[in-house]
């Protein structure tokens, strides 16, 4: 019962307005000295800026009862208006399958995981792999899972930009993507799914792939692809490979932060160039010092040459 969890003689009973406690901020009223109770700073707050009506209401699950079940309360007394369309309560993070807490040390903020060397991306993209409402397991090798889940969506987008396809298209690869994308959006209108929703992805960049391998992917399919992959990436973001230029803004020292996507493409046509005069010094001279630059370069069976930064 809600009781067993409340400190108050009625699960219905919460406080609007509260007298000072000695040393409290509080103002003068027509009601004597005092500060509006918690639930009302929050409803007072939303409606100031987002109107009587939010579309969406979002949460720790902890927050359901009693602080949204009061700000339901007292807002729409006081509107006669329905005070939020949809409620998202999200579980709370387990790390290591144990609560995430100081005590135990295992508290880890944004900039211990950067220190360790995790990507900005990779950290998002493990956040939202798993549905809002289930409680997500925080392991350092589910970061590394993600850090190759990111990794392999974005060689395949570069394979796709990069890759040298025969004309046509491929028979079953425009309903094979259609179904990805129909997928796709099933998932995140299932209560934002997104363990359905990127299954749809990885599916489909498994069976593209393969076909690739094969020598059946054809050219006339990769624009149907590409318009699959940026509406996945306007939910997702984690294609563009910009951690670096994210880490620097934060304030962290990159090897990598110095060379432009730009400047990298350069010495790949100079090392391509020399490797077709046979100047291999050269071009291992090249691939060297993108390496020790963080850049790894990878020579394709089609003789393009895609790269990423580590």
């Amino acid at each position: 019962m809600d009781n067993d969890r409340y400190e108050k003689e009625s699960a219905r009973d919460f406080a609007l307005w509260k007298a000072p406690k000695p040393g409290e901020h509080f103002w003068e009223t027509a009601i004597g000295p005092g500060r509006p109770g918690w639930h009302i700073e929050c409803s007072a707050m939303a409606m100031k800026y987002l109107g009587e009506t939010l579309d969406i209401h979002t949460g720790g699950i902890d927050l359901a009862f009693p602080h949204h079940e009061n700000e339901i309360a007292q807002s729409e007394a006081a509107t006669g208006k329905p005070f939020a369309r949809y409620w998202m309560h999200a579980e709370h993070l387990l790390v290591e399958g144990e609560k995430m807490s100081k005590s135990l040390g295992n508290f880890f903020t944004l900039r211990d995981l950067f220190a360790k060397g995790y990507k900005p991306s990779a950290l998002r993209f493990a956040l939202a792999s798993v549905p809002y409402r289930k409680q997500l397991n925080f392991t350092f090798d589910g970061l590394t899972q993600a850090t190759n889940s990111v990794e392999r969506l974005r060689n395949f987008a570069d394979r796709l930009r990069k890759g040298k396809f025969a004309a046509g298209k491929q028979e079953g690869m425009a309903a094979r993507i259609a179904k990805a994308a129909e997928e796709f959006d099933a998932g995140l209108s299932d209560d934002l799914n997104a363990a359905r929703a990127l299954a749809a992805v990885f599916d489909l960049v498994r069976d593209a792939n393969i076909a690739m391998d094969k020598g059946e992917f054809r050219q006339g399919d990769v624009a149907a692809v590409q318009s699959f992959l940026a509406t996945f990436d306007k939910v997702f973001a984690v294609l563009e490979d910009n951690d670096a230029q994210k880490l620097q803004a934060l304030g962290y020292a990159s090897a990598q932060a110095g060379l432009s996507d730009a400047e990298i493409e350069k010495l790949v046509a100079e090392r391509n160039a020399a490797k077709k005069r046979r100047d291999f010094a050269t071009a291992d001279r090249i691939r060297k010092e993108l390496a020790d630059r963080g850049i790894i370069l990878e020579d394709a069976k089609d003789g393009s040459v895609r790269w990423k930064r580590k």
